[in-house]
């Protein structure tokens, strides 16, 4: 039974919660709600206890769902905060929360409190004037916490509590959160090139339509977090070549974009189709958008379905509670022709990939009714490749 029913947590348990959360020196929050739902003997059990027991509404909970479902919530709940783009509210949470910095923040943050709300000075939210100390973020921070996001959160427990299939969303948006930050702080990953798109990506979720042995129709839906201030728009490229006119660009756009024609730089070069948003990405700011890609040519054969991540990257692969794709990159395609074998790849040459696995490897996708479908579960790294090769009957 949710506690919520017989009084549950109250306000001044659950400040003194996210309070304890903000000031850990050695992780963000979602490691110690995660200690705390796996160790109930934990110290972080203890100080958490109360501020975890909504989530035991969460449909099929598992201490790894509720911990994602709570983090997501959190996080929704701060990025309502304040109505200004520069609220002083709304940034010192962040700050406190360790969530993507915003506009004029150098992070990643630091392991302090007090350090990370240094780290403010130079953001528009304190540009006029400038701070000498960090004050004024704490006092931003002490009214933000007690007068905004601890009453928005006590209102959500409630509700939450009597309908447990609503926290499904705020486990998608906890994964895609914890992806989102994952890049800045994996050991290993590496730096995108002096070119790349300056945005990282929370979800790609490609889908194909395959015409006899060619691609026909790919639509991909994209979650990107932009790195930069002034993200005006994506690139793509497309599957086959085309002039410079609009009327011939076979990428259309789908939502929250529209198609602009970039022809090349030098005579022969592929021409690029760039899918402008409807207004400028601030840094840390997040937009989803669509867009639909036609092959003219389906005398083709193709061999695989590949992503090129020439950006700063795509968060690491889930699926809700549903066994949807929730974040990260997954490539779906739907054959006409039946391949004779088929399997996914990842950060292989073009000569690579098209070595088809052995029996029992776990690259191998059972092709079923026609339909397969991948989510890359590790980090995708700028620079790399990944997706889904098959192998044709011989004639």
């Amino acid at each position: 039974m949710c506690r919520q029913e017989v009084g549950g947590p109250s306000s001044a348990v659950v400040e003194a919660a996210l309070r304890w959360l903000a000031t850990r020196r050695d992780g963000g929050p979602l490691r110690f709600l995660r200690y705390a739902l796996e160790d109930p003997s934990s110290e972080s059990a203890i100080v958490l206890g109360g501020l975890l027991e909504p989530t035991a509404s969460v449909p099929a909970a598992t201490p790894e769902t509720r911990a994602l479902a709570l983090w997501g919530l959190i996080a929704d709940e701060v990025r309502k905060v304040g109505s200004a783009g520069d609220s002083r509210r709304r940034t010192t949470l962040t700050a406190a929360f360790r969530l993507s910095p915003g506009p004029g923040v150098e992070g990643p943050w630091r392991a302090t409190l007090d350090d990370r709300f240094e780290q403010l000075k130079g953001c528009g939210a304190f540009r006029h004037p400038s701070p000498t100390t960090t004050t004024p973020m704490h006092k931003a921070w002490k009214r933000a916490l007690g007068e905004k996001l601890v009453p928005c959160l006590m209102r959500r427990f409630e509700s939450l509590c009597s309908r447990g299939e609503s926290w499904r969303p705020y486990v998608e948006i906890g994964r895609a959160v914890d992806g989102t930050l994952s890049h800045v702080r994996t050991p290993g990953f590496k730096a995108p090139s002096k070119g790349a798109q300056p945005v990282f990506l929370e979800r790609m979720l490609v889908t194909v339509e395959m015409h006899r042995r060619a691609i026909f129709c790919r639509i991909t839906e994209r979650k990107v977090t932009a790195c930069e201030d002034g993200v005006d728009g994506y690139v793509v490229r497309a599957l086959n070549g085309w002039t410079d006119r609009l009327a011939t660009v076979p990428v259309k756009a789908l939502w929250n974009c529209r198609v602009e024609a970039l022809p090349g730089e030098h005579p022969g070069d592929p021409v690029l189709a760039k899918l402008r948003f409807g207004k400028p990405l601030a840094r840390g700011q997040r937009l989803t958008f669509g867009s639909e890609a036609i092959e003219e040519r389906v005398d083709k054969e193709h061999r695989w379905v590949n992503v090129d991540v020439d950006h700063h990257g795509i968060a690491p692969g889930a699926l809700d509670v549903d066994g949807d794709p929730a974040v990260g990159l997954t490539i779906r395609v739907n054959f006409d022709d039946r391949p004779e074998s088929c399997w996914w790849y990842a950060e292989q040459t073009d000569h690579e990939r098209l070595r088809r696995p052995p029996a029992g490897d776990r690259h191998l996708l059972a092709v079923g009714d026609g339909f397969v479908q991948h989510t890359f579960r590790a980090l995708c790294q700028p620079r790399e490749n990944y997706g889904i090769a098959f192998r044709w009957p011989s004639a």
